[in-house]
């Protein structure tokens, strides 16, 4: 730490505790900050594409994650360093925005930062290399929005937007039967997606997994799937053209909120509040009854008595159900959720079409199906696979198929995947850096050669060369001036993307590009890092 001296010579102290920090200053900090956030990087370059590896991650608690999502991964492993916290965030905020892209926008990121240290030792300063970059991303930027086309789909003609969901899934674990699930996702986001307005709601998909079946038996329910059963064991298994009454009060005699104290010194009385008892429960499954209910939906508990009512009057009910499933199963039946028994009207009742419960295996597993809904606009969808972590997995690759469905309806337009987009937006960066005279050009040529690094990580993990793939998918895509040229992945044969249908969302791209440049940005511009000693 620097000391400073009074006009007396004596020592005196302008950070407080200054002996329990340390302090990295300069281009020391600079680097250290790059270093740390290539770190991060590394570690995902590995998990990119088709062919990437998956993560296994064990939190203290010793729950076990395996995950090739760049997001999920960022978020379990526990990052103490700040700058890698930032690329954690950047990961997650392409998440929120974008859904799917997570893996990328980190390799990109350190990748940029790579490019960036190679410029700081020439004696570059760091705020050029920033411009320059910013001036770059711009022009990546651009041309993305050049090389683009548009992607026209209907209702009926939902091919397109399957291929896109496809290249989202053929990285993940379930990709031997991405067509299946690309299909779900599409249906799904369609059928509660707003064409008019371009907008999807995708707190109306609701995702469910139970661990047993293969994951071939994913199936798609229009309607909602409650992972409860019937209170009763003798209550019928299937209603059909049910209404429903939805309830948040309790099947039980109310309690009075002060403390109190019943004296009971006699038979009679002791009978006479019994009957009062029961004459409370048979008010509120009567109250039921008469205004046309043939299910009841209830967030609490009931009595066991309320229950052998129920059943007795012919009353099917299911128990102990969450409030995000009771709103999901209102929207979807167009009920109303009732708070007291004294509101119940036939307008607030639900209808469905079809309520079943379905048992699964041999463990007694019971789920409740409400389908044909007067209002389908909730759907769900229902994942089966051999264990625990397939599953969770699933639920994430499912999530980012839905994420590129519904980005897809906003803006229609694609790009094409396998490296391709990269490699041209590098060539374009590259060409158009002749045209800045100053220290600028560097660093938009280091962004040139930045660019470069997520076709080379995707030729890595598929097992070929690198440099060598990269550099003849280069120079085709310089001599046929075609954008569509990728890395050859799973080994088709055919470096044109548009034969082999990997498409990627065009604002996927974008976002990419711009929130990467962004966190390079920030951290090239720290250039004094005081943090509290380690001991």
């Amino acid at each position: 730490m620097a000391l400073a001296f009074d006009e007396f010579g004596r020592p005196f102290i302008i950070l407080k505790e200054q002996e329990q920090k340390t302090r990295l200053r300069g281009l020391d900090a600079q680097k250290a900050n790059i270093a740390s956030g290539k770190a991060v990087a590394r570690i995902l370059r590995t998990s990119l594409g088709p062919k990437g590896m998956d993560k296994m991650l064990q939190s203290p608690d010793g729950d076990v994650t395996i995950t090739n999502d760049g997001a999920t991964i960022l978020e379990q492993m526990d990052v103490d360093n700040q700058i890698a916290k930032l690329m954690v965030e950047l990961s997650r905020s392409q998440d929120y925005e974008i859904g799917d892209g997570t893996t990328g926008v980190v390799v990109m990121a350190g990748a940029l930062l790579e490019q960036a240290e190679k410029l700081l030792e020439r004696g570059i300063h760091p705020i050029r290399i920033a411009e320059g970059y910013e001036v770059a991303s711009r022009i990546a930027f651009e041309h993305l929005e050049r090389i683009s086309h548009k992607f026209e789909f209907s209702a009926t003609n939902i091919e397109p937007l399957v291929q896109t969901c496809m290249t989202t899934l053929s990285s993940k674990i379930v990709n031997r039967c991405k067509r299946s699930l690309a299909e779900i996702a599409v249906k799904a986001v369609l059928a509660v997606a707003d064409l008019e307005r371009k907008d999807v709601n995708l707190d109306l998909i609701k995702v469910e997994g139970k661990v047993g079946g293969k994951l071939e038996d994913t199936e798609l329910i229009f309607g909602i799937v409650v992972d409860k059963d019937m209170s009763h064991p003798q209550m019928p298994k299937q209603i059909e053209d049910a209404k429903i009454a939805i309830l948040t009060c309790p099947f039980e005699p109310p309690k009075p909120k002060t403390k109190h104290k019943v004296d009971i010194d006699t038979v009679e009385k002791f009978q006479t509040l019994r009957q009062q008892e029961q004459k409370y429960f048979d008010d509120m499954v009567q109250k039921c009854k008469d205004v046309g209910a043939t299910l009841v939906i209830c967030q609490w508990g009931f009595d066991d008595e309320a229950n052998h009512l129920l059943m007795n009057r012919n009353l099917p009910a299911v128990r102990w159900v969450g409030g995000v499933e009771l709103e999901l199963i209102a929207i979807a039946t167009g009920g109303r959720i009732v708070p007291r028994f004294q509101e119940l009207t036939p307008e607030k009742l639900g209808r469905a079409g079809l309520v079943r419960e379905k048992a699964f295996g041999t463990t007694k597993d019971r789920m409740i199906y409400i389908e044909h809904c007067a209002n389908s606009r909730a759907v769900t969808i229902f994942i089966r696979g051999g264990n625990k972590m397939m599953i969770e997995e699933t639920k994430r690759s499912i999530h980012d198929a839905l994420c590129v469905a519904r980005n897809l309806i906003r803006n229609n337009s694609i790009v094409y995947g396998g490296g391709s987009a990269e490699i041209s937006c590098s060539i374009a960066v590259e060409a158009a850096a002749d045209k800045y005279p100053g220290v600028e050009q560097y660093a938009i040529r280091g962004f040139a050669d930045a660019l470069d690094a997520i076709p080379m990580a995707l030729a890595e993990n598929s097992g070929l060369q690198p440099i060598e793939t990269l550099s003849a998918v280069k120079s085709q895509q310089i001599k046929e001036n075609n954008s569509c040229c990728g890395i050859d992945c799973n080994d088709v044969g055919t470096n044109d993307m548009r034969e082999q249908n990997v498409f990627e969302t065009l604002i996927g791209k974008q976002q990419q590009i711009l929130l990467a440049t962004q966190v390079v940005k920030m951290i090239l511009k720290i250039d004094d890092v005081i943090s509290p000693s380690d001991y």
